[in-house]
């Protein structure tokens, strides 16, 4: 997940040898409105009293715009297959209200409120979630999955051979997320 997108991954077949199906980045903000991209540093910008105004308009817009991202994308999915479960990658899942800076804060608060959004949006497809950060994904899926995380890294590096274009960081957390939650339904 990032600021108003998230990078989806669809994995299919046995947890010892998954496949990647389709990739590709869904909406949480709408491009109509640039502040629903950072809610948060738009907030923080606004007149102390038109700061809640603010916030409930825009986080109503994020969580909109992901609901319906989410429900088109699963509807796509599930044309051809079953769907598990839905992976959640983040980079923190820090309290912001702990956070004593400012502009810290508006990202963890907007970190916070993409994540919300894609769960709600989840559970409303009637869909289980996950979240893992970033920075311990690697060691996580080595337990789980019971590889060295090097070998996941490899694995999962082979794993964008199938998808034409550029095979990032973003993309390759968002497999091997949706690798776990792989083994997690089987």
């Amino acid at each position: 997940m990032k600021s108003g997108w998230a990078t989806v991954v669809l994995v299919a077949g046995p947890t010892r040898s998954p496949r990647v199906v389709d990739r590709r980045t869904i909406a949480l903000s709408d491009p109509s409105v640039p502040a629903s991209r950072q809610p948060y540093h738009a907030v923080m910008g606004a007149r102390t009293a038109d700061a809640p105004k603010v916030e409930r308009r825009l986080r109503g817009i994020v969580e909109r715009v992901t609901r319906r991202s989410l429900a088109a994308l699963l509807r796509e999915y599930r044309r051809a297959r079953r769907v598990g479960g839905v992976a959640l990658v983040v980079g923190s899942t820090i309290d912001p209200a702990t956070i004593g800076n400012d502009h810290i804060r508006a990202h963890a608060l907007e970190g916070r409120l993409f994540r919300t959004a894609l769960e709600r949006a989840a559970r409303a497809g009637r869909l289980p979630c996950t979240t893992l950060v970033e920075r311990a994904l690697y060691e996580t899926a080595a337990a789980r999955l019971k590889r060295p995380a090097t070998a996941l890294k490899a694995a999962v590096s082979q794993l964008g051979g199938a998808v034409q274009g550029p095979w990032r960081a973003d993309e390759k957390a968002a497999t091997l997320a949706a690798w776990l939650m792989l083994r997690s339904v089987h």
